[in-house]
């Protein structure tokens, strides 16, 4: 992998007519290393957010020890590069050979589930390999609600009722219990946590046997861009904000004498990794890059993310219309032929881009490459190491922001 000082530097000495990515090993690092300082429990990075070997590596030498994982590709991932990590069977619905796969050849002991059916398929694997029950936590998954920009409850969760009869029946089969929530990704709002909290305790109070975890999950929110236009919009909290108020909450709910497990994942990644996309086209105020919403720039399109940009003009131009110092908003559209492919917000630039310029686009490290995918044959997957975090880099100079109407 190709090195250097900032994107700036990639984007001149390449001069690439591909996206191009560029990974921050320093920045992941400190924020893994962060995420650790700010949690007092146990942390399982969410492979799903991104599952590169290169992350994953770095995260593991940042003192991250457990991993969320979800398939049997994400076992093998982690693994790889992390031969003692432990790994916690999270997803709530799984086929009965990815079961036997992960007990029988990963050792996996931690698995959710939020039905009756996923405990029998557990029941029958483990009896099949002559494991004990009580090695092995299964977590009853709740049903939660909350403010976040991708609600998770839609697919996946139990009733408080109905957890109370599954940690039952589970307790009564010898395993040892936990109670999970995933209150959604990108969470919004604070009071999303206690709120899972409260059922959490109401659950527990109800149950013969106590539980032995519990697992707040994710939806710890990365830091994005700041539309200044904005006065009214209540900041992002941040991770010690959200720490503070979570740790009071188990304290409210009679939870604090519980050992504790957070799945992270964008509030990690999301800061390591941009992309340096070229402008094919400028028309008017369209934009078109060779990105788009089918290969990085899914999770933004989806989650309506305000990313910060940076313009790295193409000093072989020397001719522009307007003035650099004026920033205006533009539709941004993407590589492929497909006319969805229009991201859900306009970029704020300066009114001088054109064709042949770049674009850095930061704070995409969670998801972009997990999502990407080969329509039209369009696959970004150049990679090179800058030193330098996008916010420190000179020439910020706009952001992803909200749609402007009627010309405010």
């Amino acid at each position: 992998m190709q090195a250097f000082a900032t994107a700036r530097d990639a984007a001149l000495a390449l001069r690439p007519d591909e996206p191009v990515y560029g990974f921050r090993p320093s920045v992941l690092k400190a924020d893994a290393r962060s995420f650790l300082e700010a949690f007092g429990g146990r942390t399982a990075y969410a492979v799903k957010t991104n599952g590169e070997p290169m992350i994953l590596k770095v995260l593991a030498e940042a003192g991250i020890d457990t991993f969320d994982v979800a398939s049997p590709a994400e076992f093998a991932a982690v693994r790889s590069v992390a031969p003692n990590a432990g790994m916690l069977y999270m997803h709530p619905v799984k086929a009965q050979s990815h079961i036997r796969l992960a007990l029988e050849q990963y050792g996996i002991r931690t698995l959710a589930l939020d039905h009756e059916d996923e405990v029998a398929k557990i029941v029958r694997i483990v009896r099949a390999l002559d494991i004990p029950p009580p090695e092995v936590t299964l977590f009853v998954r709740l049903l939660t609600k909350g403010a976040a920009a991708y609600e998770l409850s839609k697919k996946f969760g139990a009733g408080p009722a109905h957890a109370v009869e599954l940690l039952n029946r589970i307790a009564g089969l010898g395993f040892k219990t936990g109670i999970a929530f995933h209150v959604g990704s990108q969470v919004e709002d604070p009071d999303t946590f206690e709120r899972a909290l409260a059922s959490t305790a109401w659950v527990r109070s109800r149950i013969k046997t106590d539980i032995a975890e519990l697992d707040i999950g994710g939806g710890f929110p990365a830091q994005y861009g700041v539309d200044p236009r904005k006065s009214n919009g209540a900041p992002t909290p941040t991770v010690p904000e959200l720490m503070t108020r979570i740790a009071a909450d188990t304290v409210e709910w009679g939870l604090d004498d519980l050992p504790i497990v957070a799945e992270p994942g964008r509030v990690i990644v999301a800061r390591c990794l941009s992309v340096l996309v070229r402008v094919m086209l400028k028309k008017g105020q369209r934009v078109y890059i060779n990105d788009g919403v089918w290969s990085s720039l899914s999770d933004s399109w989806t989650g309506k993310l305000l990313l910060p940009t940076r313009l790295i003009p193409d000093p072989a131009r020397s001719r522009r219309n307007g003035s650099p110092d004026r920033i205006v908003p533009f539709r941004i559209c993407g590589a492929t032929c497909d006319s969805v492919d229009i991201l859900s917000r306009p970029f704020l630039l300066p009114e001088t881009v054109d064709t042949g310029d770049w674009i850095e686009i930061g704070h995409i490290g969670a998801y972009s490459l997990g999502l990407r995918t080969r329509f039209n044959g369009f696959y970004p997957d150049t990679f090179v190491e800058i030193a330098t975090p996008f916010e420190e880099e000179a020439g910020v100079a706009g952001f992803a922001a909200p749609e402007m109407r009627g010309g405010h």
